[in-house]
């Protein structure tokens, strides 16, 4: 495998005649770099009129590797051949290097290049790229490899400060001007003679931007990236991205060559391109896959319009009880949710999962644009934010399902598009519930994400090692103890009233997900709906979550081991009805017997309009389990015989015999679920709990909650 290196662009702010008077003291050896042992001049030739030298040149280089290694390989020095092209004219010089020491085992390439400043003609630019290719070597080609690149690397950082240092000794010579080349003046004395560095003095180590000429300000200005011209300088990455190894920047600086040569659309800042090369540890190909995926994405969904296009609905703004707040003491921008204090069912059945989502992306989004800010502010680089969490009123009606299914699934959305942009979170006054909660969530965030959580119970906080270590106390909030007054909602039940329909929910436009949690269906007298699961592992779990939101049903659970076959008999058809919601056909076969065919396998629980119900079944045998909702008729008001008039029109009206409801089911394998099975039971959930609508068999066990 080659291994490649590209190096930012580095900016000395010396004229350029200068920056070569330092550059040729290194030869014919250099005391700052002790691997350099010597060089000798193989061949040098010059133009005419004197404004080209050419000089080639071998150096000797002693790798610093196991003696053992040394022996094997039958050396003891490493050589290398440089050439070096100076054009005094155009004021660059070219510097070009290859191994000559197994040349036929391993290949290195290494190309260097002093400029002037594209926007300063008194300033110079160094880049540097290289290659390193080991084809074979003695059985050591991975050691090879490793040896090589830690040499390499630890050059590289020795690149500015020999040429500072040569600078400095110039200075104390007096030496601050070297007149520019003209064609009458023509220098053929050894001082002006420029000859090729050893490749392990290359300096690998960046340079100051080309942006940096545009004012006379010590400090770099802000690239904009996405211009072809645009380059990286190390001081721009020092200042706005952080300290990187030689190698680190090298990657940085491939993947977005590779964004403004294939990438058509808008190409992401250099600080966001950074956290996806973070987030698979710098490994190329995996970060240049995943951020693929996330522009894809963002473009798709317009995502980077979010923030100037989406106005968020009142309800989210009274309900949710979150909310930027100050900055931590690392600098960090600071986002406070009170979970505890949130209806999130209330919000994902007001508001659906579309919604919280586009919420979600749109803190995401102002976070990034708050670590921009802060950058600028504090004067160095400002990443991700910190998160504090406070679960306080956190109870089971948290974890009803479906809502614990739509945070999984804004995880997912924010692993995948929003890598390393969280820097710490803190949870407090987490209650004993909140394992449960974790065990849940913890599975599908990244590792790296997990180790910045720190969790307190209770009051454990407020102590030595709590929120003080990370929050100044002058704006801990009041709620957490401190004297900070926040302004973030406190929450509270959403209305049932505001509750939405599965089909409102799925009738959003520009949906960010392909599929909505609920599904609707409609239940219709003599045509029940059915569901069938398959289960091919005894002790699984069927979860449900169903509201009725029109007319009446009993619900059923039957066993079957055969699989039923659907009718295709048109029900409906029978009744003349047209359908305005999801059905299904009939999968028990009116000629199955009940006791034989299949079984009923929990006892029917009549559930009334306005009623949700959640609940739970721990399967005993595998094989087809159908979910079945039929529709009931509510018994005669009167005493009488004799219908009443009301009764007969209702009757003949098709929406008296039509039910509706909203459902979720979900299947947990058992390996899934033990340990945690609370989570599946909304025993305090804030809903009224009735005694009949638990019920035990000698086969398996249910659990189920109904609130009004």
């Amino acid at each position: 495998m080659v291994q490649e290196y590209q190096s930012p662009v580095r900016v000395y702010k010396h004229p350029f005649e200068l920056i070569m008077a330092a550059y040729v003291r290194r030869f014919p050896k250099c005391p700052l770099i002790p691997v350099f042992v010597d060089s000798e001049i193989i061949s040098e030739s010059q133009s005419e009129d004197g404004s080209m030298l050419l000089t080639e040149r071998r150096c000797t280089i002693d790798i610093d590797a196991p003696r053992l290694l040394k022996r094997i390989a039958g050396v003891d020095y490493l050589y290398f051949i440089q050439r070096n092209t100076l054009n005094r004219k155009d004021r660059t010089l070219r510097i070009e290097v290859h191994n000559e020491t197994f040349s036929s085992r391993v290949i290195v390439c290494e190309c260097c290049k002093y400029t002037v400043h594209p926007e300063n003609e008194d300033w110079t630019c160094f880049e540097q790229t290289a290659s390193l290719d080991i084809k074979s070597f003695f059985g050591f080609e991975s050691t090879a490899e490793k040896i090589a690149m830690k040499q390499y690397a630890s050059s590289i950082k020795k690149g500015k400060e020999i040429v500072e240092y040569y600078l400095r000794e110039l200075e104390e010579e007096g030496i601050t001007y070297i007149p520019r080349w003209t064609p009458s003046v023509v220098s053929h004395t050894a001082a002006a003679r420029l000859q090729l560095p050893p490749p392990s003095t290359a300096r690998l180590i960046p340079v100051n931007s080309a942006k940096d000429g545009l004012s006379n300000r010590d400090g770099p200005t802000e690239l904009v990236a996405g211009s072809p011209d645009d380059k990286l300088d190390a001081d721009y990455i020092r200042r706005y991205l952080g300290d990187l190894t030689p190698l680190q920047e090298s990657c940085l600086i491939r993947l977005r060559q590779w964004l403004q040569e294939t990438h058509k659309g808008k190409i992401p800042k250099d600080q966001h391109v950074l956290r996806f090369l973070r987030a698979r540890d710098f490994n190329l190909d995996k970060a240049r896959e995943l951020l693929c995926q996330s522009l894809t994405w963002r473009k798709q969904h317009q995502v980077d319009f979010l923030l100037d296009s989406w106005e968020r609905p009142q309800l989210l703004q009274d309900y949710y009880t979150g909310g930027w707040y100050h900055h931590d003491k690392d600098g960090r921008p600071l986002y406070i949710l009170r979970l505890g204090q949130m209806d999130t069912k209330g919000l994902v059945r007001a508001l659906g999962e579309e919604v919280l989502l586009r919420q979600v992306l749109s803190i995401n989004e102002e976070g990034l644009r708050r670590c921009e800010e802060n950058t600028r502010v504090f004067g160095r680089p400002i990443s991700c934010w910190t998160c504090l969490v406070d679960l306080e009123g956190l109870t089971m009606r948290h974890l009803w399902r479906p809502g614990v299914k739509a945070l999984l699934r804004i995880i997912e959305v924010m692993e995948a598009n929003y890598p390393e942009t969280l820097g710490r979170l803190l949870i407090l006054r987490a209650p004993r519930v909140f394992p449960v909660l974790w065990t849940l969530v913890s599975p599908l965030i990244d590792e790296n994400t997990r180790k910045k959580f720190l969790v307190y119970a209770g009051n454990d906080y407020q102590g030595p090692g709590g929120l003080v270590d990370y929050i100044d106390r002058e704006i801990i909030p009041d709620f957490l103890g401190g004297d900070s007054m926040c302004d973030i909602p406190e929450g509270g039940m959403v209305p049932k009233s505001l509750y939405r329909t599965a089909e409102e929910l799925e009738s959003e436009e520009n949906r960010l997900l392909t599929d909505s949690i609920y599904k609707s269906a409609s239940i219709f007298k003599g045509a029940p709906y059915e569901m069938l699961i398959e289960i091919t592992e005894a002790s699984s779990v069927i979860t449900w979550d169903f509201d009725v939101s029109k007319g009446d049903v009993i619900f059923h659970i039957y066993h079957s081991k055969r699989p039923p076959q659907p009718q295709k008999k048109d029900t409906l058809g029978a009744h003349g009805i047209t359908s305005l919601g999801a059905v299904s056909a009939q999968l028990i076969d009116k000629s199955w017997v009940l006791g034989q065919d299949y079984s009923l396998v929990e006892k029917a629980l009549t559930c009334r309009e306005g009623e949700s119900i959640q609940g739970s079944h721990i399967t005993r045998w595998p094989g087809f389990y159908i979910l079945q909702w039929r529709f009931h008729s509510s018994p005669a008001c009167s005493a009488s015989s004799l219908p009443r008039v009301d009764d007969v029109l209702a009757s003949l009206q098709v929406s008296s015999h039509k039910c509706k409801i909203m459902y979720y089911t979900e299947v947990l394998a058992s390996h899934d679920f033990r340990g945690s099975m609370t989570s599946l039971e909304s025993s305090h959930s804030g809903f009224s709990q009735l005694s009949a609508a638990t019920t035990f068999s000698s086969q398996s066990h249910t659990s189920s909650t109904i609130s009004r």
